[in-house]
């Protein structure tokens, strides 16, 4: 995840669901806000300890795992 460095998982934190910089505000919390209308300003209000830069890499972290991803399997005799 290097290319994610705001992003981090610890189990002993939220279940080990990934968050914002070991803080307990997980990236599916922002993105659940901005997709139910909240924008990034009131959610920076709302959380004045996330900076912008941690909502759009929590916005980035979750394009990434939604990407398709293709796999060819050979089939099997």
């Amino acid at each position: 995840m290097s290319d994610f460095p705001r992003i981090t998982r610890n189990p002993e934190i939220m279940g080990g669901k990934a968050c914002i910089r070991g803080l307990r505000v997980t990236v599916g919390m922002i993105v659940g806000q901005l997709g139910a209308g909240v924008s990034i300003d009131e959610l920076l209000d709302e959380y004045p300890y996330l900076e912008r830069e941690d909502v759009m890499q929590a916005l980035q972290y979750a394009a990434w795992l939604a990407q398709e991803r293709e796999i060819h399997l050979e089939p099997t005799a």
